[in-house]
């Protein structure tokens, strides 16, 4: 084919030769029929680029803070990189701030939306139209696609962005053309890449962090911090709180409320003139949608939503599902960023968890009491002094949800988590679990259920540990009265109430107090005998009462011995009244066989329930008080010192460790 004065004239020579000229549709050789559709040809050199170089990035955003790390890393990467993290972290952000620093090095920067493989062949065919516009309605689609791939593979000085990616394998048709540029990859999915390329792995902000991106959109700063740290320093929430704000002319400590009240709403909501898809409910929800395929995924990650964000223990779940059920509902969600993976535990970012909540309320409801039933299973089969973790979901359960909704075993959950804290020292915590559970029994199972008086005791016993003694003598004054109508003057459960009422009265009334004591003594003798844990623990009481500050040795020696001997064994009895034995020695000045019994105390309480356990704690505490004693003032203060960093570690503040800093040195 010629141009200019030919152009349409076409010469042919030989055997079926064909000549065309112009337009021509189709070809018979004799043989075969060929159809041409629009046939154009292209010079090797049609795609080029100008010297300028080829740009095509998102509009640089001015609210970036932070990540110096990652773009280091970025930095001293090569080839192909990924940067991946869960939905509204900033991964594309990172990846437009840091690439549009390096336009100047390349002849072509060039962003692709790649969440599907279509996005990524259509960014493809956009390159080509770029480099060469006069192809735009002349070449097909798979066409440009094609142009654009040779150019890459025959170029080295290019740099793609593939935005929100995903799967790996979306990308291998294209890395098995091209190999010589950069290319950075943004993708919720978070494993798979190994044999792609580096990954980096984007986390949420710090609080400063956090606070100045807040305020580079609203200077509003009342209760600034406390909203940080309830959006979980993400960016995408802070972004939509903070022009939210703006816009309201309202504080952080008022859109606290807001998010409080209307949470579902919160999420959705976006600034005028807005991307409603970039907000924390549509984020999330793209995820969720890809989880269907794998039902116990979305139905673990409901479950997680009603508990505390990190700490979930996979044994949690035995109930539910098969270890291999778990597993694989544990990767898919992991795979896709929704948790990550700590020395084997499970964490989630609050507002994952928010956002699931808000969800759809067959959905969330049902999961709320699975969520409930697992941990009513798992507390009560743990011994005294729990797993903190499983203490920390029950709490977090309880603060997102209302008493008024609490069903029978969500009651029996906080009462059994308020006898591991009061148990655990932690009466702060202990008397809201407390409070719950008797408000909810009662409205469940009425005042006079045994669960119902269970409850009231337990409270009334929390309350007596913070200087409410008036408020739980009337609780079991009420729940003796009970008892003695629902289960009779024998029943093992009216003779602890009554003892517990007596311990209660011990300071404001003594001589009731001591006339409950004998009354149990006697109750005890003649209903369990004399061996029993009970009738011995009654005796322990009487005596506490009748001696009053005068301190009788010999009887707390033969109550350690009875109690050795008790049946069925009891081991915190026998702790018990060892305990008030190696204090009564110290006071009265045998301080060497004190020392001596507390340390065997400590040695026995690791081996039976562990070294960090409430139990060794409360022994390792009667040793300073012994060691503050016997004038060894020096190593009192330094095991002091050892015992109050182990509490707040493995209990975190409670009256133990404020016990301990108001100790003398």
């Amino acid at each position: 084919m010629t141009g200019g004065a030919d152009a349409g004239r076409a010469e042919a020579s030989g055997d079926r030769a064909v000549a065309a000229g112009g337009g021509i549709g189709r070809v018979n050789t004799g043989d075969f029929v060929t159809q041409v559709e629009r046939a154009t040809l292209l010079p090797p050199e049609a795609l080029t680029v100008s010297p300028d170089g080829l740009v095509h990035l998102p509009e640089r955003t001015k609210l970036f803070v932070g990540r110096a790390r990652e773009l280091a890393a970025l930095s001293e990467g090569t080839g192909v990189q990924v940067i991946c993290g869960l939905g509204g972290i900033g991964k594309s952000t990172l990846a437009a701030r840091w690439v549009a620093d390096r336009t100047a090095d390349h002849a072509v920067v060039w962003w692709i939306t790649a969440e599907t493989p279509a996005e990524l062949d259509a960014g493809l065919a956009d390159l080509a139209r770029a480099m060469q516009p006069g192809v735009v309605g002349v070449l097909p689609e798979d066409a440009l696609r094609e142009r654009a791939l040779q150019w890459l593979a025959t170029h080295d000085d290019w740099l793609l962005v593939l935005d929100n990616v995903s799967a790996p394998a979306d990308l291998r048709p294209l890395l098995a053309r091209v190999g010589n540029g950069r290319i950075v990859v943004t993708s919720r999915r978070a494993s798979g890449w190994q044999d792609i390329g580096r990954t980096v792995v984007l986390d949420v902000l710090g609080p400063a962090e956090a606070a100045e991106l807040f305020t580079g959109v609203c200077h509003a700063d009342d209760g600034l911090g406390e909203l940080c740290a309830e959006l979980g320093y993400l960016p995408l929430a802070l972004k939509q709180a903070s022009a939210y704000c703006a816009e309201a002319g309202i504080t952080p400590r008022a859109y606290l409320g807001l998010l409080a009240e209307h949470p579902a709403e919160m999420f959705a909501a976006t600034e005028e003139g807005g991307e409603a898809a970039r907000t924390l409910a549509r984020v999330w929800q793209v995820t969720l949608e890809r989880l269907t395929g794998t039902p116990d995924a979305e139905d673990m990650l409901r479950i997680i939503a009603w508990w505390a964000p990190e700490g979930i223990s996979r044994r949690l779940f035995d109930p539910l599902w098969t270890p291999l059920e778990v597993t694989e509902a544990v990767r898919r969600l992991a795979a896709h960023s929704m948790i990550t993976l700590s020395g084997g535990e499970l964490a989630v970012h609050r507002l994952v968890q928010a956002v699931v909540r808000a969800g759809p309320a067959k959905a969330t409801g049902a999961a709320r009491e699975v969520a409930t039933r697992l941990l009513y299973v798992a507390l009560s089969q743990a011994e005294v002094g729990a797993d903190r973790h499983i203490l920390g979901h029950v709490e977090a359960l309880a603060g997102h949800t209302d008493s008024a909704d609490d069903s029978g075993v969500a009651a029996e959950l906080f009462q059994l988590a308020g006898v591991h804290f009061g148990m655990g020292t932690a009466v702060s915590r202990a008397l809201p679990m407390c409070e719950r559970a008797l408000r909810s029994l009662h409205r469940t199972h009425g005042p006079e259920h045994p669960q119902t008086l269970t409850a009231m005791q337990t409270l009334a016993l929390n309350l007596d540990m913070v200087d409410g003694a008036g408020a739980a003598a009337e609780l079991l004054t009420e729940g003796l009265a009970g008892q003695l109508r629902v289960a009779g003057p024998d029943d093992p459960r009216t003779l602890s109430t009554r003892g517990h009422l007596a311990r209660v009265l011990r300071k404001s009334e003594p001589e009731r107090a001591k006339e409950l004591f004998q009354e149990n003594v006697a109750q005890s003798h003649r209903i369990l005998g004399p061996r029993h844990p009970r009738t011995i623990f009654a005796r322990y009481e009487l005596l506490g009462a009748a001696l009053g500050e005068r301190i009788d040795v010999t009887a707390l020696e033969e109550l350690v011995a009875d109690a050795e001997r008790a049946s069925p064994e009891d081991p915190i009895l026998c702790d018990t009244i060892r305990r008030s034995l190696i204090r009564a020695l110290a006071a009265t000045g045998e301080t060497e066989r004190a020392v001596t019994l507390a340390a065997e105390a400590i040695e026995k309480s690791s081996r039976r329930y562990g070294a960090e356990d409430s139990r060794t704690f409360m022994s390792r505490l009667v040793e300073v008080l012994v060691l503050q004693q016997s004038a060894q003032a020096e190593r009192a203060g330094a095991l002091k010192a050892v015992l109050l960093e182990d509490c707040l570690r493995v209990v975190g503040e409670c009256e133990l460790t404020v016990l301990l800093r108001r100790m003398e040195p």
